[in-house]
């Protein structure tokens, strides 16, 4: 049975082990893995050949090959056994100079095998940094049974770098050959000619590993690799063939071979021996044959495909090139290039055109070959610059099909009118996007829930940190005064020259123990010997995390670390650790003069620090936050018996808790008394920073464990049940490509998607590959799964999906769908969109509580995109949480809605069999997949499902209903909020409220049609209730012994609620010596019954008799409410329709002043000064303009310090006299006034 007959058969016995074991036909094999597999490969043939050779493999991770050594430990068992040995080194010049070791083995007479091949590999950046030891180490030579292979990951759109990166042009000035891989299937045919040609030649064989081909994975046939290969001829028969002669001392490593000339010499010879090797095993080949040509194609690496693609999408056969006199080449081999195949390509030939990626590589070696050609043989050459001079091609950016699109075309024009397809172009390019209120929405990426450097990176008052390489460099676009971009290593060495310079006298310099151990102590030593003074903060985390969570590469802690400074003539070392009392109890291996803190005084810590002249190391000890889960899910940590809850009621929506913890798993809700915040149980890491948020709404709980939704298991059943019962939908791929891009936010499963969707195709003998973009998101930030389904193999040319070629895309998330890197993927009248409406906040939600994500706005950017309406719309996170008990699963929901519309096409049964090969939470994925296909299949058995109908259990699951204060009728509004200040003080207290509101609305009503929509009416009726109802101890005490608040806690959690109140109590709390606020204390569970007892003091509020009452923040409260109704009377005899949008914004002012304690006074102060404005605008006669001066500081508030808290509370203690007044009055009526 051919392939083409095959296709749609399910392959029941495929393993994922298959990639690196199966001897033959097809396996779905990533860019990373093929390395793996390559090694494999490379040992078989030896054994075949009698050979007993050994394999060696070293390099330093980075992306694109941030993964290798997670593959190679993967693989351990099949490297252990084929005699392959890894060994990643602590950086990438020691790894370069000890692959330079294993070649010295063949000539060593002791050796216990007899060579060694190696496999070398290192990012962009590495390459640059190795430049020493790989050019040592190709100038020395491979062994004539060895051989190396330097694989360069490089970074060509700088994704996740530093810069963009293109390793060619240093290989080259190293006379190092470069090979040039298009696709992961070259990989394994590439690294075995790379080794092929090291051993012939003597020299260390380049490779280029580009982010679109390293870190996508496709299906490959083995097959025509392996007949390729076995082509090949050995070395006697390419010296016999092409009369090739080496130089009598030979080509490879040998010793003595003391520095001298010979040593430059012979790297010439080596390049004359590639030559030959590459004239008789050729990896170039004829794409395009033409007989009578006049124009010719030279592509090179991933290039290649993407001219293919624009010859796809023009709708050009190689025929129709063929027939117009087009000859089409492409080089395996980038530097040298072979001459003589490409001599007799250009015969006949008036113009090249040369495409490549990046720089011209290739094209200046074209220039020179054929500069001193004779007549026939010597054509123009185009690439990067057009015969006119004038820029064709791109240079300094990544390559794409849309790209090449344009030139291509105008190139065909002008060639041949038969090829003139111009006027497809726009069909293809970036088309303009919807500019609205969205425009500047963007999913940035963001440290994790939990991790250690939201709070280690922060600095003190009047200091600054320079930023490094590592996850904490993200700082630099967060509020934490932390700047400047250095190579790995260099970390606060351009400040010992910067310091000479400035009246700046210190600063802290971020350093993670990976880059520590890698370079970065080296940088230390420097800062040491020039006496500077520099605080470096050295992260301890026990995993580098941006990379994967891969260990460090050797015995390294922070015992370790200190002694190691120490000797190095730091002035002082701290450790700041969450396991101080440990480290306390192990002070004898530490040097003399370390001190021990807990993570709470890191801000004295680093205030002390700072004076110290000299170099200083703060040790900042935590786990990453993600390397914890992953160890928790593995059973490597204990399980945490504490989770962190936020009672909504109590909650102001300030927004202190993520200014303190900075941490993704504070989240905003939205209820009818506004925004709020919630913990998402299933992303927090139990950091617990959160709870130092000056705010008596947190609470934890012990013991306990978040709860399933009532019903799960029966509630799953159902769910199986009735999915089982949906109708397929007809497959939609047919013999072009099918697109999916999938688009949601790092870490929640985006990249499993894809990688199901495209192993689902493969599982059913059809071609796939996918290709994942994640840039620096490890979490919090864009990630992008491009997935392109075929047939055959010649519909799928490049990995990326390119400007209008999405048939579908399913945005997880709203923000990443609705960017442009999505949208211009998107074709009008032709992609269908799948978009989760859920509103996850964006990263601008921890800098601004009042953040706005403008749903509306990001789908309106899809729907116009799509130019026809073809999205569908679900809440997949609501939708999980309700009946799978956490949003865990949410995108795969997205998954089974997306397949159930048609969008995803492969079969139900293969998708069902990739989750279960992917091994991972296989029950709960298959039952995401199934609520997703109901939700679209069938939305009305979902419903009955939900409110319990249908199901003779009674099955009873709500989603969660966000509600919106705006939606609410304004009667019902007062209503609510009569009852809340009934429930608050008593009915006279309402009936106030009741009072100001009446009056608002009879002077809106004598508005007419301008005070129609009683937008003042609403504005008064909010925030006139919420200043009545602040939250003094008798309200926080109602709220927290309210039964809503056991009832909430009982619907989230399973088990005993052993609950600690962490409130801070005037009278217990004091603010820190340097301007802290008051720290917290955790009060047990005994607290709550007194909590019912306190809620029944309310009828003190106010009067003489109050004993909280008395305090600057209470009185300031007092006043708020006697100035706002003052305010608003005063406004309504003036109100006019020109006047009235301010008199609004003059009313939602309270809005803004939430939180407590200093939080509170510090936001009053800011409203006060903004009120001061408004009414100014209002009516200028009657209210001057305010002093600019006043509240110039904003009484702003950084990292929860107040600047201006003294000013604002001077400014409610002068309010003390008119409370004293009132208090008689207020005795008397029994309500405050």
């Amino acid at each position: 049975m051919d392939a083409a007959m095959e296709a749609g058969t399910l392959r029941a016995d495929y393993r994922l082990s298959d990639n690196l074991t199966a001897p033959a036909g097809q396996v779905f094999l990533s860019g990373t893995q093929a390395l793996v597999r390559l090694v494999l490969e490379q040992a078989r043939r030896d054994r075949a050949a009698g050979l007993g050779t050994a394999g060696f493999v070293s390099g330093y991770r980075g992306s694109p090959l941030g993964m290798v050594d997670q593959a190679m430990w993967k693989a351990a068992p099949l490297l252990d056994a084929a005699g392959v040995r890894f060994l990643p080194a602590i950086n990438e010049e020691l790894a370069a100079t000890a692959v330079l070791g294993t070649q010295q083995v063949e000539g060593d007479p002791q050796r216990t095998v007899d060579a060694v091949f190696s496999l070398w590999y290192g990012k962009g950046p590495g390459v640059d940094r190795a430049g020493d030891a790989l050019k040592h180490g190709n100038a020395y030579g491979s062994s004539p049974h060895g051989g190396v292979l330097v694989v360069a990951g490089d970074d060509h759109g700088c994704v996740s770098s530093s810069m963009s990166h293109q390793s060619d042009f240093a290989m080259q000035a190293w006379s190092m050959p470069v090979l040039a891989p298009a696709d992961v299937a070259e990989y394994l045919e590439f690294g075995l000619y790379g080794w092929a040609l090291s051993r012939y030649s003597g020299n260390w064989v380049g490779f280029t590993a580009l982010s679109e081909t390293v870190e996508s994975a496709m299906t490959v046939d083995l097959d025509p690799i392996h007949a390729r290969v076995a082509c090949w001829q050995d070395a006697d028969a390419v010296r016999q063939i092409s009369g090739h002669m080496p130089p009598p001392d030979g080509l490879h490593y040998r010793w003595p071979d003391l520095p001298s000339p010979r040593i430059e010499q012979r790297l010439g010879a080596k390049l004359e021996a590639v030559r030959a090797f590459a004239r008789v095993n050729s990896i170039d080949r004829m794409v395009v044959q033409a007989d009578e040509a006049r124009a010719g194609i030279v592509t090179c690496g991933k290039a290649h495909h993407d001219l293919m693609e624009v010859f796809r999408r023009l709708g050009i056969s190689t025929q129709a090139l063929a027939d117009a006199g087009i000859r089409v080449y492409k080089l395996g081999l980038a530097y040298p290039v072979e001459p003589t195949r490409l001599l007799a390509f250009a015969r006949g030939l008036e113009e090249i055109l040369v495409v490549e990626e990046k720089g011209p590589l290739v094209e200046r070696q074209l220039q020179a070959l054929f500069y001193n050609a004779p007549d026939g043989v010597r054509p123009a050459i185009a690439g990067k610059f057009g015969i006119d001079g004038r820029p064709l091609l791109p240079e300094r950016e990544e390559m794409r099909p849309s790209r090449l699109m344009q030139p291509v075309a105008d190139w065909l024009a002008r060639l041949s009118r038969g090829l003139d397809r111009r006027e497809l172009v726009p069909q293809f390019s970036e088309h303009p996007l919807l500019s609205n209120a969205a425009d500047g929405i963007r999913r940035q990426p963001y440290f994790c829930p939990g991790c250690p450097h939201n709070t280690s990176t922060r600095v003190p008052e009047g200091s600054r940190a320079q930023a490094g390489i590592g996850c904490h460099f993200m700082a630099s676009w967060m509020n934490r005064e932390t700047s400047g971009l250095i190579q790995m290593g260099g970390e606060g060495v351009d400040w010992v020259a910067h310091s000479r310079f400035t009246a700046t006298p210190h600063v802290f310099q971020n350093l993670g123990d990976g880059t520590y151990y890698h370079s970065g102590y080296l940088a230390i030593r420097q800062a040491v010997a020039a006496r500077t003074n520099v605080t470096y903060k050295i992260l301890c985390n026990d995993a580098v995390a941006m990379t994967g969570g891969q260990p460090v590469d050797g015995p390294l802690d922070v015992e370790a670390i200190a002694r190691q400074v120490s000797a190095e003539g730091v002035a002082r070392v701290a450790l700041v650790s969450d396991r101080i009392d440990v480290h306390r109890g192990r002070r004898v291996r530490f040097p003399a003069g370390t001190t021990f803190h807990p993570r709470e005084s890191l801000e004295a810590v680093q205030r002390e620090l700072r004076e110290v002249p000299g170099v200083t190391v703060l040790l900042y000890e935590q786990t990453c936050a993600a390397e914890l889960r992953r160890r928790r899910k593995l059973g490597r940590a204990p399980a945490p018996t504490r989770h962190v809850f936020i009672n909504e009621a109590v909650c102001e929506g300030c927004g202190d808790c993520s200014v303190q913890s900075n941490c993704l798993a504070v989240q905003p809700v939205e209820t009818v008394l506004g925004r709020k915040r919630q913990i998402d149980q299933a992303s927090c890491n139990h950091d617990e920073s959160c709870i130092k948020g000056f705010c008596p709404s947190f609470v934890t709980v012990e013991g306990a464990t978040p709860r399933h939704p009532v019903g799960h298991e029966r509630g799953v059943a159902a769910l199986r049940e009735r999915a089982a019962a949906l109708r397929e939908p007809a497959p939609r791929l047919g013999a072009g490509p099918f697109d999916i891009l999938v688009a949601g936010v790092g870490g929640t499963g985006v990249v499993t998607a894809g990688a199901l969707i495209a192993m689902a195709a493969h599982l059913e003998r059809r071609v796939a590959s996918v290709l994942d973009f994640m840039g620096f998101a490890q979490k919090g930030g864009s990630v992008l799964s491009f997935v392109r389904l075929a047939q055959g193999r010649q519909w799928l040319n490049q990995a990326r999906i390119d400007a209008q070629q999405a048939d579908a895309v399913l945005a997880c998330d709203l923000a990443v769908g609705a960017s442009p890197d999505v949208l211009q993927t998107v074709a009008p009248r032709r992609t269908q969109i799948v978009a989760n409406t859920h509103p996850t906040p964006v990263a601008e939600f921890q800098r601004n509580p009042d953040a706005d994500l403008h749903a509306d706005a990001l789908l309106a950017k899809l729907r116009h995109a799509t130019g026809s309406g073809g999205i569908d719309t679900l809440d997949a996170q609501a939708l999980a949480t309700a009946f799978l008990g956490d949003t865990v699963a949410a995108n795969i929901v997205v998954l089974g809605f997306s397949w159930q519309k048609g969008l995803v096409p492969v079969s139900l049964a293969a998708l069902t069999r990739a989750i279960e090969l992917n091994g991972v939470a296989v029950d709960a994925n298959l039952e995401a997949l199934a609520l997703g296909r109901l939700a679209a299949g069938d939305p009305l058995a979902l419903t009955r499902l939900a409110a319990g109908e249908g199901k003779p259990d009674g099955l009873a699951l709500v989603a969660p209903e966000p509600a919106a204060t705006s939606a609410t009728p304004l009667p019902q509004l007062v209503a609510d909020r009569v009852a809340l200040l009934t429930a608050y003080q008593d009915a006279a207290y309402a009936a106030r409220y009741t009072a100001l509101v009446e009056a608002v609305q009879a002077a809106e009503n004598a508005l007419g049609e301008a005070g129609r929509e009683r937008r003042l009416t609403r504005a008064v009726a909010e925030q006139f209730a919420r200043l009545m109802a602040y939250k003094d101890e008798y309200e926080v005490a109602r709220l927290h012994s309210d039964p809503a608040f056991r009832q909430a806690l009982r619907a989230r959690f399973d088990g005993p609620l052993r609950l600690r109140f962490h409130l801070a109590p005037p009278l217990l709390s004091r603010p820190g010596k340097h301007g802290e606020p008051p720290r917290k204390i955790a009060f047990g569970a005994w607290l709550w019954p007194l909590m019912g007892w306190l809620a029944k003091g309310k009828r003190l509020r106010g009067t003489r008799l109050d004993p909280f009452g008395r305090t600057a923040e209470r009185r300031l409260e007092r006043q708020s409410i006697a100035d706002y109704e003052a305010r608003i009377r005063a406004l309504l005899p003036a109100l006019t329709e020109a006047r009235l949008p301010i008199a609004v914004e003059i009313a939602q002012l309270p809005a803004r002043v939430r939180g407590f304690g200093h939080i509170k006074l510090a936001a009053h102060a800011v409203a006060a000064a903004r009120a001061a404005e408004l009414l100014h605008r209002f009516d200028a006669q009657r209210y001057p303009r305010p002093d600019s001066t006043h509240g110039a500081n904003g009484a702003g508030q950084l990292r929860g310090i107040p600047i201006r808290q003294a000013d604002a509370m001077a400014d409610a203690m002068a309010d003390a006299k008119s409370d004293a007044k009132a208090d008689a009055k207020t005795a008397r009526t029994g309500a405050p006034h």
